[in-house]
């Protein structure tokens, strides 16, 4: 194997690649980029044997074509101290190739690419859905924060792409509070699904480049292959049955709040500074065109309170929330001013842009109240 490529786009794919590599790695030779050369393409493939990353770079003056397993960290470190030139890589009799520059050279291992594991495939006839890149980055972004960090939950901690004729819901909850992200760009013939780990969603956004328009996702009961422009990420999906978020839903919450989202998210910040520690909680105070904040910690004597004027409209009320529930789903959402929808001290609120914004607004709450002395 030997080829010539840019510094600066073989360090672009095989950045791109890396993000597929954890931290620690459960087989030696994960460790490894897998290089293969056919033509003038190079393909490069990094795994953690759940998610692959697949990418090709075009190189020129190939000659023999072939395949080898490449230490990550070393060639990742080496194309980053290099400035923008030409290189020349190739293998070196049975166990080492070269990598050669204007003025040096290195010489490292390269180990057998039969070792490396095969990419999942989906089965024939899986599904096929067309999705617009800054559409699934979007939804990636508007949920992803509300999934489970609990490994035990795989389910949780995951996003649940819900596809049907007419749209595609993205959902994400850790049982305190969901996010349901709305597109209409999305839509199948028929109903399907399918629950992707958090992980390979954040990998998967970070990894779409800016001029990619669409984004091709192929995917059975056990595998999705998203892809896009000259790249290819295969995840292993998560097994299970998403809960029925739908039903959860609340649907006749009766008292109102309008108000600016930056206000209250940054009263909601300050008061917390003074909330208990371990849970975090803070208190709502709900009267006629007033909300009152709260926290109080009994064990370092320490509490905060402010008022802050709004739209109410309801039965006066006092509720608890854990305050970063509240932080993490107001500083998500984008809309100017928000709506909260609350039944009672003991049922979920909803949370909702306004009717003149909902148009552009795709993305809804739900928080599940807490006990506030």
């Amino acid at each position: 194997m030997r080829f010539s490529v840019s510094s600066t786009d073989l360090l672009k794919a095989i950045l791109t690649a890396q993000k597929a590599i954890p931290a620690k790695v459960s087989e030696a030779i994960l460790e490894n980029y897998l290089l293969e050369l056919e033509g003038d393409r190079l393909s490069i493939t990094a795994s953690d044997l759940e998610l692959t990353v697949r990418t090709v770079v075009e190189v020129e003056n190939a000659e023999e074509a072939g395949s080898i397993a490449v230490p990550a960290r070393q060639l990742t470190d080496l194309l980053k101290e290099l400035p923008d030139q030409p290189l020349t890589i190739g293998t070196i009799g049975t166990n080492a190739f070269e990598c050669k520059w204007a003025g040096g050279q290195s010489s490292l291992p390269y180990y057998n690419p039969d070792d490396y594991p095969r990419t999942a495939r989906t089965v024939e006839g899986a599904a096929e859905v067309t999705i617009p890149a800054a559409t699934l980055i979007e939804g990636i972004n508007s949920t992803v924060y509300a999934a489970s960090d609990e490994e035990s939950r795989p389910v949780m901690s995951s996003i649940f792409f819900d596809i049907t004729p007419d749209s595609t819901t993205l959902v994400a909850s850790d049982l305190q509070k969901l996010i349901c992200y709305t597109a209409d760009d999305i839509k199948a013939g028929a109903p399907c699904s399918f629950i992707l780990n958090k992980r390979h969603a954040a990998v998967l956004k970070g990894i779409i480049g800016k001029d990619d328009e669409t984004v091709s996702v192929q995917f059975d009961e056990k595998t999705a292959i998203f892809t896009f422009g000259q790249t290819t990420a295969t995840c292993c999906l998560v097994a299970g049955k998403y809960p029925a978020y739908r039903s959860i839903i609340p649907a006749n919450n009766s008292n109102i709040l309008r108000i600016n989202r930056s206000r209250l998210l940054n009263t909601v910040r300050r008061i917390a500074v003074c909330s208990p520690k371990a849970s975090n909680h803070i208190k709502f105070e709900l009267t006629h065109n007033s909300i009152a904040v709260s926290a109080q910690d009994l064990g370092y004597e320490i509490e905060a309170h402010e008022t802050v004027p709004c739209s109410y409209e309801g039965d006066d009320l006092s509720i608890g929330f854990k305050s970063t529930h509240i932080a993490d789903i107001l500083s998500n959402l984008t809309c100017e001013d928000i709506v909260i929808k609350f039944a009672d001290k003991r049922r979920s609120a909803l949370i909702v842009p306004p009717e003149e914004e909902a148009a552009d607004v795709k993305v809804f709450g739900i928080v599940m109240p807490v006990m506030v002395k």
